[in-house]
């Protein structure tokens, strides 16, 4: 018997051992200072603000003033109307005369429709919705794309960018868009609207600046299909890109 009370004398001290190994390390753990988590970045939680707003609405609707800059030419163009955005993949730009000009984006086309001068007739150019600017940069509001999934983010100086009542957000394509370098985003902070987008530039790489600033805004007002079903006048030249 003398081997086997050897044996198990071993066996219970291994035992001991391990259990105090145990108790060690549950008492360790429990008067350890708890992990802090990261903080988040306030750039990304404005879009998340910002795509939170977007996903809770069907449509929308407003008026916009226009402002475009060629920086080679060092030429401004100006000019307004009256813009539809439906989700899914929707949206219809109506311009003031004189004009006139429409852009349909519906069903992964985008027609854009130019009147012609005064004897002339006018032209439609219509090319698919993924190799247009517009959609792209407006995805969001045509539920289409997803911020997070489609841009990093920065928060700019609100009052350098002469928007001192909201937040001001820089986007950046993840993947280089040939379209436009990067998007600015003016977004209000009042909590009616926390997260609307009031204006948004589209920068190419050039330094070409488009600009809208959106007023009037109307949402899930039940936009009829028919809105973007439009079809230009019968002797328009048509142009396919």
């Amino acid at each position: 018997m003398a081997p086997f009370t050897h044996f198990a004398g071993r066996l219970g001290s291994v035992l001991a051992a391990a259990l105090l190994v145990v108790a060690c390390s549950l008492v360790s753990a429990a008067f350890a200072e708890p992990q802090k988590a990261l903080p988040e970045d306030p750039a990304r939680q404005v879009a998340a603000v910002v795509q939170a707003f977007y996903d809770q609405t069907k449509d929308v609707s407003a008026s916009f003033f226009q402002t475009y800059v060629n920086k080679l030419y060092d030429r401004k163009d100006r000019s307004k109307g009256h813009v539809v955005f439906k989700k899914p993949g929707k949206m219809r730009w109506d311009y003031d005369l004189p004009n006139g000009k429409v852009i349909i984006a519906a069903s992964g086309k985008l027609l854009v429709y130019e009147p012609g001068e005064v004897g002339e007739k006018g032209q439609v150019l219509e090319q698919n919705f993924s190799d247009a600017e517009l959609p792209q940069a407006m995805a969001f509001l045509m539920g289409t794309g997803r911020l997070v999934d489609d841009f990093t983010f920065r928060l700019l100086d609100s009052a350098a960018e002469g928007y001192p009542t909201g937040q001001v957000l820089e986007l950046h394509p993840r993947k280089p868009n040939p379209h436009f370098d990067r998007l600015i985003f003016y977004v209000e902070t009042a909590a009616a609207r926390r997260g609307l987008v009031r204006r948004l530039l589209i920068i190419d790489a050039t330094g070409n600046r488009n600009r809208f600033d959106f007023s009037e805004f109307k949402f899930n007002s039940a936009v009829p299909e028919t809105t973007f079903t439009w079809k230009p006048p019968a002797d328009t030249r048509r142009v396919h890109l």
